[in-house]
C-alpha cells in the first residue's frame, strides 16, 4: 500500500477542511445582523469589526496554506527520519528527536503568524497589551510545554505497547483519559499560573454576591481570584477551574472594570448551571468515545511498520506515530467534534436557564452583549460554521432562549434584578 500517498491525501483533506471553514468565516461577515443584537455595535464599530474579521480570516487562510505546504514538504522529503538519524538509536532518543524536530520547525515557521496575530492585528484594534518580552516568553513556554507533553504521552504509549501488545487500545484509552483529567485538574493550580499572577478578590459587594450565589446551592470553592490578563489583552473572560475542594473562580482583572458586580454575578449564575448539571464531567465522559477512536488509530499506527518505512524509518518510531496520529485525528475531528459541540451548545442553553432561574435574565443579556462587544464577537455566523465549530450558540439565539425562559417563569413577573446600564 502507498502509505506516503495516503497520508499526504489525509493531510490535504484536513487542511482543505480548515481552509473551507476560514473562507466561510470570512464570507459570513456579510450576513445581516439579527434585530435582537443590533445594538451590540454602533455603525463605526461594526465596520471596524468587519475589517478585524477580514484580517483575522485572511491570516487564518494563509496559515492553513502554509501548514499544508510545510506538512507535505516534510513528509515527502522524509524529514523526520533524517532528524531521527542525528540522535542515538535508543527508543527514547529516536522518539524525542522526531518530536523535537517537528516542534522546533512548527515554532520557527508559525511564530511569524503568531506575531502578526498578536502584535499587529490585535494591537491595531486595541486588544493587545503584550510586550515583545511577554510575547517571546510565551512562545518559549509554549514550545517547552508542547514538547514535554507530546514526549510524555508517546513515551507512555511506547511503554504500554511494548509491555502489553495489542491491549494498547484499551490501556491507552484509559491512560489518555486519566492524563486528560490530570491536565484539567492541574490547569488551575499549576499550568494557568505559568506566566500569570493571581490575587484574591478583595472583600466587597462582588465577593459577597458571588459567595451568596454559590453557597445558596451548597457549591463550595477554594478561592475567588483575579488574574492579570490585562498584561496581554483587553478582552474579557472568567471561568471555573479545578475539581472537588480545589474548585476556584478566576476573573480577568479587566472584567472587573468593564462589568458591574451584578453582570458578573449573572455570568457566574450561568457557570453555576454548568456546575449543578456536572457538564464538565459529562463532557469528559463523552471524550472517552473520542479517546477510543484515537486509541484505535494509535494501534493501527504503531503495529504497522510499513507506515514508518514509507517515510524513511527502519522500524516503528513512536515520535513519528504522533505525527501520523495528528493526521488521523484531523480526519475524524469534524465528525466527533460535531457531536461534542452539539452537546456543548445544549449545555449552554441550560446554563443560561439557570441564570434566569436565579433572577438574572435581563442582567445576563446585558452582560453577554457587553462581552460580545468587548471581545469583538461574530453576531451572525453561518449556520454551517455553528454546527461544525461552535461550542456556544450564537448570541442572538441565546438571547431568544433567555427571553422565552423569562416568559415561561411562574407568574412571569418582571425580572427582580434589572440591568444597571
Amino acid at each position: 500500500m502507498n502509505y506516503k500517498g495516503l497520508f499526504c491525501l489525509i493531510f490535504t483533506l484536513t487542511h482543505g477542511y480548515q481552509l473551507v471553514l476560514s473562507l466561510v468565516q470570512s464570507r459570513s461577515a456579510n450576513n445581516p445582523i439579527p434585530a435582537n443584537v443590533a445594538d451590540v455595535y454602533d455603525a463605526d464599530t461594526y465596520q471596524r469589526w468587519r475589517a478585524y474579521n477580514g484580517e483575522k480570516s485572511r491570516l487564518s487562510i494563509w496559515r492553513t496554506i502554509t501548514s499544508w505546504v510545510l506538512t507535505l514538504l516534510l513528509l515527502l522529503s522524509n524529514f523526520h527520519a533524517a532528524a531521527a538519524s542525528l540522535f542515538p538509536q535508543t527508543l527514547f532518543m529516536q522518539l524525542f528527536g522526531v518530536l523535537l524536530a517537528q516542534t522546533l520547525v512548527d515554532t520557527l515557521v508559525f511564530v511569524g503568524f503568531d506575531w502578526v496575530d498578536t502584535m499587529v492585528i490585535e494591537q491595531k484594534y486595541g486588544f493587545n497589551r503584550s510586550t515583545v518580552k511577554t510575547f517571546v516568553v510565551d512562545q518559549v513556554r509554549s514550545f517547552v510545554l508542547e514538547l514535554l507533553l507530546s514526549t510524555g504521552m508517546m513515551l507512555l504509549l511506547a511503554w504500554l505497547h511494548r509491555a502489553m501488545g495489542d491491549w494498547v487500545v484499551v490501556l491507552f484509552t484509559g491512560a489518555l483519559f486519566l492524563f486528560t483529567l490530570l491536565i484539567s485538574f492541574l490547569y488551575g493550580p499549576v499550568f494557568s499560573r505559568l506566566g500569570n499572577k493571581f490575587v484574591p478578590l478583595e472583600e466587597g459587594e462582588l465577593r459577597t454576591q458571588l459567595m451568596a450565589l454559590l453557597t445558596r446551592h451548597g457549591y463550595e470553592v477554594k478561592a475567588i481570584e483575579v488574574m492579570d490578563a490585562s498584561r496581554r489583552t483587553t478582552k474579557l473572560n472568567a471561568y471555573f477551574t479545578g475539581f472537588g475542594k480545589l474548585k476556584r473562580i478566576v476573573l480577568y482583572d479587566n472584567l472587573l472594570t468593564a462589568m458591574t458586580p451584578e453582570e458578573i454575578c449573572a455570568v457566574f449564575a450561568h457557570e453555576l448551571g454548568h456546575g449543578l448539571h456536572k457538564d464538565v464531567l459529562k463532557q469528559q465522559l463523552m471524550n472517552l468515545g473520542n479517546f477510543l477512536l484515537m486509541a484505535v488509530m494509535v494501534w493501527l499506527t504503531v503495529r504497522t511498520p510499513a507506515m514508518h518505512k514509507a517515510f524513511g524509518f527502519d522500524a516503528v518510531n513512536y515520535g513519528f506515530a504522533f505525527i501520523l496520529l495528528s493526521g488521523w485525528l484531523g480526519l475524524l475531528q469534524p465528525l466527533t467534534g460535531m457531536g461534542m459541540n452539539a452537546y456543548s451548545r445544549r449545555a449552554e442553553y441550560r446554563a443560561d436557564a439557570q441564570a434566569v432561574t436565579e433572577g438574572y435574565g435581563e442582567v445576563l443579556i446585558g452582560g453577554l452583549k457587553k462581552l460580545a462587544r468587548e471581545n469583538f464577537s461574530h453576531l451572525s455566523p453561518a449556520k454551517a460554521l455553528v454546527v461544525l465549530e461552535y461550542s456556544h450558540p450564537p448570541l442572538s439565539e441565546r438571547i431568544t432562549a433567555i427571553h422565552k425562559g423569562m416568559a415561561d417563569k411562574p407568574g412571569a413577573a418582571p425580572d427582580p434584578k434589572p440591568a444597571t446600564f
